[in-house]
C-alpha cells in the first residue's frame, strides 16, 4: 500500500468495550474488584515467601518472580478501568509502545513456568540429587535466562512494530498489543512472520519441555508403591500444572490462532483472562491448594498478633 499521502499518527484511541455499553459499570466493578484482589493476593504471597524461611526453596523462588507480573498490569488496568467510566484518553505512540513492551515482557513467565516444571521433575524423579541440581546458582541462572529472553523478545517486537507508519488511530481493543500493527499503512508480512516465529519459540518450545517433564513425572509417580506417597507427589505438581495450563492456553490462543479467526469480543475476552484472571489465579492456586503456604500464612499471622 502506498504511504506517500498518509498523515503521521501521533496517538491512538482505544475503542475498549464499546460493544458492551450497557454493562460497562458492571464490568468496571468486576474488574476493579478482581484487580484489588490480585494486587493484595500477590503482595501477601510474595511477602510471606520472603519472610518465612520454610518457603526459601527453588519452587517458591520462581513463584515469587512470577507473582511480580502484577506490576506490569499497572500500565494496563488503570487505563482500562478509566475507559469503562468514560474517562478514556488518547494514548501517545510512546505510551502505547511502553504498554506493549510490558505486555510482551510477561512472556518470561513461560520460561519461569518451564523452570518450575523442571524443579518438579527433579524433586519427584531425582530426589536424592535435588539439592545438588537445584542449587541457588542454578535457580538464579534460570531466572536470569528467562528474564533476558523476555527482554530481548519485548525489545525486538516493539521495535519492529513501531518502525511502521500508521494510518489509523482507532484501536479495537483496550490495550496496546501486537495487533496494533494492523493499523499500519504498509505491508506487514515480514512483521507477521517474525511474530509467528517468536510465538512458536517462546510458547511451543517451553510447552514441549514441560509436557515431557510431566510424562516423566507421572511415570515416576505411578511406580510409587504407597497411595499416600502417590498423593503427595501428585500434590507437588498439581498447582504448577493448573497455572501452566491456563497461562499457556491463553498465550496459545492469543498468539498462535489463525489470522482473522477470532472476533473483537473473543480477543478482548482472551486479553482479560491473561491480564486479570491469570495473575489472580497464581496466589489463589498456590495458597488455597498448598499446605506449606497456608501454614506460612498462619505463622506470619501469629507473629503479627503476638
Amino acid at each position: 500500500m502506498s504511504t506517500a499521502n498518509h498523515t503521521e499518527v501521533r496517538e491512538f484511541i482505544f475503542q475498549g468495550f464499546s460493544n458492551f455499553q450497557e454493562h460497562q459499570l458492571t464490568l468496571f466493578v468486576a474488574f476493579l474488584t478482581l484487580y484489588i484482589l490480585t494486587l493484595a493476593g500477590n503482595v501477601i504471597t510474595v511477602t510471606v515467601i520472603c519472610i518465612d524461611h520454610h518457603l526459601h526453596t527453588p519452587m517458591y523462588f520462581f513463584l515469587s518472580v512470577i507473582l511480580l507480573e502484577t506490576f506490569y498490569s499497572l500500565v494496563i488496568i488503570p487505563r482500562m478501568l478509566s475507559s469503562l467510566v468514560g474517562l478514556s484518553q488518547p494514548i501517545s505512540l510512546a505510551g502505547c509502545a511502553t504498554q506493549m513492551f510490558f505486555i510482551i515482557l510477561a512472556i518470561n513467565n513461560c520460561f519461569l513456568l518451564t523452570a518450575m516444571g523442571h524443579d518438579c521433575y527433579v524433586a519427584i524423579c531425582n530426589p536424592l540429587r535435588y539439592s545438588v541440581i537445584m542449587n541457588k546458582r542454578a535457580c538464579i541462572q534460570l531466572v536470569w535466562g528467562a528474564c533476558s529472553i523476555g527482554l530481548i523478545v519485548a525489545m525486538t517486537q516493539v521495535t519492529s512494530v513501531f518502525r511502521l507508519p500508521f494510518c489509523a488511530t482507532k484501536v479495537a481493543h483496550f490495550i496496546c498489543d501486537i495487533p496494533v500493527m494492523k493499523l499500519s499503512c504498509t505491508d506487514m508480512t515480514v512483521n507477521e512472520i517474525l511474530t509467528l516465529i517468536i510465538s512458536i519459540l517462546v510458547i511451543l518450545v517451553p510447552m514441549g519441555l514441560v509436557f515431557i517433564s510431566y510424562i516423566l513425572i507421572i511415570s515416576t509417580i505411578l511406580k510409587i508403591a504407597f497411595a499416600k506417597g502417590q498423593k503427595k507427589a501428585f500434590a507437588t505438581g498439581a498447582s504448577h500444572l493448573t497455572v501452566f495450563m491456563v497461562h499457556y492456553g491463553c498465550a496459545s490462543i492469543a498468539y498462535l490462532k489463525p489470522k482473522l479467526e477470532n472476533t473483537k469480543d473473543q480477543d478482548q475476552l482472551i486479553s482479560v483472562t491473561y491480564t486479570i484472571i491469570t495473575p489472580l489465579l497464581n496466589p489463589v492456586v498456590y495458597t488455597l491448594r498448598n499446605k506449606e503456604v497456608k501454614d506460612a500464612l498462619l505463622r506470619a499471622t501469629g507473629r503479627k498478633l503476638s
